[in-house]
C-alpha cells in the first residue's frame, strides 16, 4: 500500500485525531470509507470497512482495543464518513 496516499493516525485512549478540529472514537474507523488498515500489535490488518469493496472483500473483524494506529485515505479533509451511507 502506498503510504504517500495515506495518513497514519495514532490511536490515543481509544480516539483518533480524524480532523484537526475533531477527534473520533476508533470504533468509527471500522465503519469509515477512508479507513484502509489498522496497526495491531506491530502489523497492519485491513479495515472491516473494506468488506463491500470489490477489490478487497475483507471479512475479518479487528480487536479495536489493540489498534495502535489507523491508515487513513482521507486527503480532502472530509472526516468520518460512514460506509452505511453508501451501501444503505
Amino acid at each position: 500500500m502506498d503510504n504517500d496516499r495515506h495518513r497514519i493516525l495514532p490511536v490515543t485512549e481509544g480516539m483518533v485525531q480524524c480532523l484537526s478540529t475533531k477527534k473520533e472514537p476508533v470504533q468509527h474507523c471500522r465503519l469509515c470509507i477512508h479507513a484502509r488498515e489498522f496497526l495491531v500489535q506491530g502489523k497492519y490488518v485491513k479495515s472491516p470497512s473494506l468488506a463491500y469493496c470489490i477489490k478487497s472483500r475483507v471479512t475479518d473483524e479487528v480487536d479495536l482495543k489493540k489498534i495502535e494506529s489507523v491508515k487513513c485515505a482521507d486527503r480532502q479533509g472530509e472526516g468520518f464518513h460512514n460506509i452505511a451511507n453508501i451501501i444503505g
